[in-house]
């Protein structure tokens, strides 16, 4: 007979939760005696008191009544559902008894459930009859279930994956699976179904990349959505070998290798649209981890208006461009979006009059016009030769796709003393620290001050989705950090300032934020720049100094758009504190 883990002669009945906030130092002895006495004169409990005056935030106050009920406490916004989970209990139910299902147990044939109330009798014993399992109940909190509720009963992806669960025999197999069932399996319709619905979803919700991780009990489905990675799903461990051979075989990669990193690509077409799929397997302790990187063909490339280049910060870049020779930097960690600012300015560049070469790992996106070159190193073609044969192309503008060590830094620097325009990127924290990083990597003092144009700091920031954009009055000490940050180039006629935040909602799957935009920072190469470039000056110095002769810094430029309403101060807090 079903049952639950939740014990209802377990309840605590000499304790309240104030007693607990008390004793946890959450409350002081003068709120727990204030709630006290307007519990009693209100007639209502002290929970409903202790909400109404916002002294511990929602989550904090769950996890504290879970501490006095007994019950563990679970986040949801960290937890991983299982598709099995979801569909055995309708969305009617869940909004009903405000729970959700997380965990499926088969072999114990339990169902783990996260609700607001853990010790709802009625809904326990309620789903404990609709599904014949044994419920275990946690408790969390009521927003996060809300919030989970519409995420996950919303999302297409959990039910089709689901069904396919269901309907392949794959599901049924054991955990060990010799390589002639594999052969069998990955031909059946629901694993490839599995695969298709993974890479769909990709597609519709925007993500840059998608990861299939295997844990000890399940298989984890995250994705990449503006930059954030989301826990969007969990697979049942004995569907793993199926799902990550079908992707080695669209991969071409060797189904039987398994005990060294294989790299492939393959192409995916949803509705119009197609996206080229750079796949990169590795094995780990509980089976080979999956990361599927997703390159759009279509959309075409932004203007560098259009990824947030803007004031100073674009004309000092125009300017750079316009000069036949030098070299152009772009810094900033992986994944800040150097690869795309490139390819923006090449595209800029890109007329018949022209001979652009670029050399790239991988190439990303496809420019007409442009001679573009992959490396390869299992056959020598690296940055390096791949540069050193680019000058006998007579190019006049060439793309190289990253200086990373001396040979294609001394090269880089020689094409821009000939009368080659060279782009590339550096992987620097900021504009000013890429000079001695290429001190570092063998440069001469005297060529850097003499062939760099400029240097391009960014990162990338989640924009605040328009359709739930709400203005609000920020605390004084969040608009005294952006004043002292901007200092003289805050914008001084604005006196009553709001700022903006997404409330959430269907368009942004309840993040508050759709697309984004780049933060920007530009260092001209002048001559008081390329003097301490001669005197082999810290990134400090020359920072300092850029800042003196009116650099913009890529944190003033975040602060600038969130002035503007575009982005968040959280966001720019995220990737460019200092």
């Amino acid at each position: 007979m079903p049952t639950s883990d939740f014990n209802s002669q377990q309840l605590p009945e000499h304790k309240t939760l104030t007693d607990v906030l008390l004793e946890d130092g959450l409350i002081t002895k003068e709120q727990y005696d204030d709630i006290k006495v307007k519990s009693t004169s209100q007639g209502v409990s002290s929970a409903i008191i202790l909400e109404s005056m916002g002294i511990i935030d929602e989550k904090k106050l769950a996890e504290e009544k879970a501490k006095l009920l007994g019950v563990p406490f679970i986040s949801l916004e960290t937890t991983s559902f299982s598709p099995q989970a979801i569909s055995f209990i309708p969305k009617t139910v869940v909004e009903r008894f405000s729970l959700i299902p997380f965990l499926y147990d088969e072999k114990a044939r339990t169902l783990s459930i996260a609700m607001s109330n853990p010790v709802d009798l009625e809904a326990l014993q309620f789903i404990m009859q609709k599904t014949g399992l044994t419920i275990k109940s946690f408790a969390a909190s009521g927003e996060e279930v809300k919030k989970a509720i519409s995420e996950q009963y919303s999302q297409e992806i959990v039910g089709e994956v689901g069904e396919a669960l269901a309907e392949t025999e794959a599901y049924k197999m054991t955990r060990t699976v010799d390589s002639k069932q594999i052969g069998e399996i990955i031909k059946e319709a629901p694993i490839a179904k599995i695969v298709s619905t993974i890479l769909e979803y990709a597609v519709t919700s925007r993500a840059s990349d998608v990861h299939i991780e295997p844990q000890e009990d399940r298989v984890r489905v995250r994705y990449r959505i503006d930059g954030i990675l989301y826990d969007k799903l969990s697979l049942p461990k004995n569907v793993q070998d199926a799902v990550i051979s079908r992707i080695k075989i669209l991969s071409e990669m060797k189904i039987d290798e398994h005990r060294l990193p294989q790299d492939g690509r393959f192409n995916f077409k949803i509705s119009n649209e197609e996206v080229d799929l750079r796949i990169a397997i590795l094995p780990t302790a509980h089976g080979e981890k999956i990361l599927m990187r997703l390159l759009r063909k279509t959309g075409g490339i932004p203007t560098l208006d259009e990824l947030g280049l803007n004031g100073n910060s674009l004309r000092n870049i125009e300017t750079a461009m316009l000069r036949p020779h030098g070299i152009i930097l772009v810094c900033g960690p992986t994944g800040s979006g150097k690869t795309t600012t490139l390819y923006s300015i090449l595209a800029k560049l890109n007329t018949t009059r022209v001979n652009i070469m670029s050399l790239e790992d991988p190439i990303e996106y496809q420019l007409s016009g442009v001679n573009q070159v992959a490396v390869n190193p299992a056959v020598g073609l690296t940055f390096a030769t791949g540069l050193r044969a680019f000058l006998r192309q007579d190019p006049n503008i060439i793309l190289v796709g990253e200086i990373r060590d001396k040979e294609t830094n001394e090269l880089a620097l020689q094409a821009a003393l000939t009368g080659h325009l060279v782009f590339s990127t550096l992987h620097t924290s900021n504009a000013a620290g890429a000079l001695p990083r290429l001190l570092d990597l063998g440069a001469e003092n005297f060529l850097l001050a003499s062939t760099i144009n400029a240097i391009l700091g960014q990162r990338i920031v989640r924009r605040i989705c328009d359709n739930c954009k709400e203005e609000y009055s920020p605390l004084p000490q969040i608009l005294e950090e952006i004043k002292k940050t901007l200092g003289r180039i805050f914008p001084q006629t604005q006196t009553d300032i709001k700022l903006s935040r997404g409330k959430g909602c269907d368009q942004c799957a309840k993040s508050g934020y759709l697309g984004r935009i780049g933060i920007f920072e530009t260092l001209p190469i002048t001559p008081k720049i390329a003097n301490l470039a001669l005197e082999s000056a810290d990134s400090a110095t020359i920072e300092e100094e850029a800042i003196r002769e009116g650099m913009i810094t890529m944190k003033q430029d975040g602060y600038l758009k969130v002035l503007q309403g575009i982005t968040t101060v959280e966001e720019v807090l995220r990737v460019a504190q200092e």
